[in-house]
């Protein structure tokens, strides 16, 4: 019974619905700065990521909670040194990385995924899509508490998805990064709060 409320509970904290508020070091429930990390809710990220041949600098963490109670997880923006984040929807490298508090099954994150993600494209753009949504929605692993996963996409390379650190696929296209990171970066987000404070200047 316990399992079974906390797996619904997971799946409502992804899915997105009415009630979230995004809460960061800018709101009631601060992130630290420590060294060469920040931690929100307990959470550190590294101020750099290092890739191949690549850097990208902490822009911002955030937490996302869902109906007041629950903490459903903290999600970092990484761009390059100098972007603009309303630039971040276009063709330049950046990582969303997410560590979670919940048991999510795998098959949620494509079903939701897609769901916000068809809010922000078209519906030719989701048939072009097609193959590659299914490519990384296959790739998806059951979740629990403390689990990351992390989307980074590099202009040439595609869009890595990777879980505890460990690559899952990449997908080709700056047209897949555009549409999939709209989840969360476009106009129709899975979360308008959440959005504004990965985005945030300052």
């Amino acid at each position: 019974m316990v399992s079974s409320c906390t797996e619904r509970v997971g799946r409502s904290v992804f899915l997105g619905i009415a009630g979230w508020i995004a809460l960061s070091g800018a709101f009631a429930f601060a992130g630290t700065e420590s060294g060469a990390e920040r931690t929100v809710e307990g959470v550190s990220f590294p101020l750099l990521h290092e890739g191949e041949g690549f850097s990208l600098r902490l822009h911002n963490a955030a937490l996302l909670r869902y109906k007041i109670v629950f903490r459903g997880y903290v999600v970092a923006l990484y761009l390059p040194d100098g972007a603009d984040p309303a630039s971040a929807l276009g063709p330049v490298p950046k990582r969303l990385e997410f560590s979670y508090f919940w048991k999510i099954p795998g098959p949620e994150f494509g079903k939701a995924g897609e769901e916000i993600l068809s809010r922000n494209v078209d519906r030719q753009t989701v048939t072009a899509l097609r193959e590659r949504l299914d490519s990384i929605n296959r790739a998806y692993k059951d979740v629990n508490p403390g689990d990351r996963y992390a989307l980074t996409y590099r202009p040439g390379k595609g869009t890595e998805l990777s879980f505890n650190g460990k690559p899952l696929v990449v997908v080709e296209g700056e047209d897949f990064a555009a549409a999939y990171f709209s989840i969360w970066l476009a106009k129709k987000p899975i979360d308008e709060d959440l959005k504004n404070e990965l985005l945030r200047r300052g």
